[in-house]
Order: C-alpha cells, then sequence, then structure tokens
C-alpha cells in the first residue's frame, strides 16, 4: 500500500506519518529529508543539489524525481510508501502515478488533514515555545496556510476525481486522529 498525507504547515503530517509508519511498518518519504541526507552524504547528485539550494534557488520537480525514483525502484520498498508532502503540485502527482506504474505500483490512499486557520496559529504559537524554531510566528503562520491552500488545490482535486482522498479531521487530538486514520487503512 502507498499513501500521499496532506496538510498545511503545523497540521501533524509529521506526527501522522511516524504513527503510520511505525504501526503499518511502511517507510516515509519526505523529498526535504531525502534531499538533506543526499547533500549530507555529499554525492555527486548531493553536490548538485547544495549548489542548487546555497544558491537560493528552488531544486526542480526533474532533480525531485530523480529522488523519488532511486527509492521507488528500491524492491525493498516496494508498496510502503507515505508520501509525505509531496506531491506539491499537480505535475507531481502526475509524474508520481508515472513513476509509480513503471515500478509496477500505485497510490492506494490519499489523507488530508483538515485543519483551521485558527487551529494552526494556536499550535504554531505552541510549537514556537517548545522548539523555539525562528520561522514559527503568526504572520508566518497565516502565509504558509494561504499558499499551501492556494497551491494544493488542484492536487487535491486530482486525487479526489481519482476517488482516493480521506480526509481526516486534523483538529482531533493525536490519539483520535491515530485511530481515524488506522480504520481507514485497515479498512482499505
Amino acid at each position: 500500500m502507498n499513501i500521499v498525507i496532506f496538510g498545511p504547515p503545523g497540521a501533524g503530517k509529521g506526527t501522522q506519518s511516524n504513527f503510520i509508519v511505525n504501526k503499518f511498518n511502511m517507510f516515509q518519504l519526505s523529498t526535504g529529508e531525502l534531499l538533506r541526507a543526499e547533500t549530507k552524504n555529499n554525492t555527486d547528485f548531493g553536490k548538485k543539489i547544495s549548489l542548487i539550494i546555497n544558491s537560493g534557488n528552488l531544486v526542480s520537480d526533474d532533480i525531485v524525481s530523480n529522488l523519488i525514483e532511486k527509492y521507488i525502484s528500491n524492491s525493498l520498498y516496494k508498496n510502503k510508501f507515505i508520501f509525505d508532502g509531496y506531491p506539491r503540485n499537480l505535475a507531481q502527482a502526475k509524474n508520481l502515478d508515472f513513476l509509480l506504474n513503471k515500478y509496477e505500483q500505485k497510490i492506494d490512499l490519499v489523507l488530508k488533514l483538515s485543519v483551521s486557520l485558527e487551529i494552526i496559529k494556536a499550535r504554531i504559537i505552541e510549537r514556537k515555545s517548545l522548539e523555539k524554531r525562528a520561522d514559527d510566528n503568526e504572520e508566518i503562520a497565516i502565509k504558509r496556510y494561504k499558499t499551501y491552500e492556494a497551491n494544493i488545490k488542484p492536487v487535491i482535486d486530482f486525487y479526489k476525481q481519482a476517488n482516493l482522498l480521506r480526509v481526516v479531521n486534523g483538529e482531533a487530538s493525536i490519539i483520535e486522529i491515530n485511530s481515524e486514520i488506522s480504520d481507514i487503512i485497515e479498512a482499505i
């Protein structure tokens, strides 16, 4: 089973992804983590990524696609992925379908953690006091939320049309969200 999980910054994607990984023996594929791992390992590919990031540019969809294909093509992870925060646009969603199909896989479920802006603001303020993250403030939280909602809509519509989308109440407690997600996954 391959799963995509979406939600605005502060929705709890990381927490829920970790839960799914542990309970269902899956592999979390976070593009940010993969990019950091490549640069840390100082591979030729990692050096190329570092140059792009350090120059202030975004890593292209092609580079991200190549990185993802490296994992999708590995039989060790076959049908055990949770894509955390990816795809971020419609082109990436279509490319992900293409890559999975190439290796005889598919997306089985798309989870969207539904959380209001007011709850996100409260969580960001709480997270800032705990984690001391410089980018955690209300102004940035509002901007990220609005950007996320605008950009992700075509991707959500794409998966909704494919009848893969399940919306989860991301405002519930962590345990309640875990339970709802478990029920959805176990029903597939």
